[in-house]
């Protein structure tokens, strides 16, 4: 791959992630919309292009998780030709003899039977998917590698935002042996920064749950996804979920908040890292994963009541803060707050507060960074009244809204709390106080209303870039 310009006239080369001894490193975008000449997404996907094509080393794969092209069009002979132009034209800077590009299937490209039947023919990926499904849904096998791309639009199950999965429970059981295996699908199953709505913008109700079961008893490290003009991180049951939708069309991203971007990634023996960079080639944000956190039994004993915060300042893109929570809930009956943690300024409302609400007493984060604007929540298990709890809450400003997660109990995968926020903690300048068990002093103190609380704290700043660079 050549030197390339960015459309800022930047050049040079890019360093990529590397795998930490014997891995794979590749890169990871979808929905340009592109393959007509002289429209408006062939130019930001070029962008978009001249970053991968600047990454060094080069890739060893590349995966293109869905809307190629504009598509939705009833005529063949269009489809073909949007066909044509993006891989002939639009992709012609990449020798894919060299490079493999795999693809998923998508709204844009496979929304009928005819649109199903020319993405078969003018991609050719293997034909060793479900019956109905060949060429649509595919694996590849890289070594200790195995991909499994899926269909989540078939015509033969309903359409958009339906996919099976007896045939990728099957294939992720024969395949147990591979180290690192990865799914790849165009719609997300967990809504993506709030825009939610079955089959439209995510895996419809009736095979969400089971799909991600598969993903979880197969040993499945991610599912990449895209449809959801965003970057987003998540984890649900250990396994992370990343959409990257940021390869063109950007007159439909919010702006200030999401940004033209492709995703380069390493895959090895400690996990996965990936670098997001935007259409300049900065890395906007990045991940290492699993995380590597010290035994509970080393966190700091945070001391009940008001005291000085462990960590002040920011807003801090790299930083993790562990917190353990460990008590007895109060009685079933009263619904209102109850504090665990409050970060606060005093005589200002607290930016930061975790604790339990409702009658069911769900654990609750709100984050609040600017003042006299509604704050923003995360909601995650309930606690069955009057019964001992041990939560353990990540607050992970490197991946977002996806970065608020926890464990319950003896469960030992991390899941991300539900939120419909496009931002996490990363926009929290972190206050001077903390209290445990109050919000603070003064008249609404929403107390605790269990016993024997004792928190715990763990504090990390710019881990994740340590890791990254590492």
């Amino acid at each position: 791959m050549p030197a390339a310009t960015s459309r800022s006239g930047l050049t040079g080369r890019l360093p990529a992630l590397l795998p930490r001894g014997s891995g794979h490193q590749f890169v990871f975008y979808g929905d340009s919309c592109s393959g007509i000449a002289g429209a408006a997404h062939e130019q930001t996907f070029a962008s978009i292009n001249a970053v991968v094509r600047r990454l060094e080393p080069r890739p060893e794969f590349v995966a293109f998780l869905g809307d190629e092209i504009a598509g939705l069009t009833a005529d063949p002979g269009e489809l073909k030709a949007q066909w044509r132009h993006w891989l002939e034209r639009e992709m012609a800077w990449l020798d894919r003899q060299a490079i493999p590009v795999w693809n998923t299937t998508s709204n844009h490209t496979t929304y009928d039977e005819m649109s199903e039947a020319v993405f078969r023919e003018v991609l050719g990926h293997p034909r060793n998917g479900p019956r109905g499904q060949e060429g649509l849904s595919y694996w590849v096998r890289r070594g200790d590698l195995l991909l499994v791309f899926v269909h989540t639009a078939w015509t033969g199950l309903g359409g958009e935002g339906h996919v099976e999965t007896a045939w990728l429970r099957d294939v992720l059981h024969r395949h147990a042996d591979a180290r690192h295996k990865l799914v790849l699908g165009h719609h997300p199953v967990h809504p993506i920064n709030g825009f939610s709505g079955a089959y439209q913008r995510e895996i419809g109700p009736e095979h969400a749950g089971a799909f991600w079961d598969v993903l979880v008893e197969g040993g499945v490290f991610a599912y990449l996804c895209s449809h959801i003009l965003a970057f987003d991180v998540q984890v649900h049951s250990g396994v992370l979920q990343v959409c990257t939708a940021g390869a063109g069309t950007a007159h439909r991203m919010p702006e200030g908040i999401e940004y033209l971007h492709c995703v380069q990634g390493a895959l090895d023996a400690d996990g996965l890292r990936y670098q997001v960079l935007d259409a300049e080639g900065r890395v906007r944000e990045r991940l290492s994963w699993p995380l590597h956190l010290p035994d509970v039994a080393r966190w700091r004993v945070l001391p009940a009541g008001e005291g000085e915060a462990l960590l002040a300042g920011g807003p801090q893109p790299d930083r993790i803060v562990a917190l353990r929570f460990v008590g007895r809930a109060a009685p079933a009956g009263d619904g209102s707050a109850q504090t665990l943690l409050s970060a606060f300024r005093p005589g200002l409302p607290a930016p930061l507060w975790i604790g339990l609400r409702g009658v069911e007493q769900r654990l609750t984060v709100i984050v609040g960074p600017e003042p006299r604007r509604s704050p923003h929540y995360w909601h995650g298990p309930a606690v069955p009244p009057a019964a001992p709890f041990d939560i353990r809450l990540i607050i992970h400003t490197g991946m977002g809204p996806g970065g608020v997660m926890c464990c319950i109990g003896s469960e030992e995968r991390w899941s991300s709390l539900a939120a419909a926020s496009p931002w996490g903690a990363e926009r929290l300048s972190w206050p001077e106080r903390w209290s445990i068990g109050h919000a603070s002093r003064g008249p609404a103190d929403q107390p605790f209303r269990g016993s024997a609380l004792t928190a715990f704290a763990l504090v990390s700043d710019g881990e994740a870039e340590r890791s990254a660079s590492s």
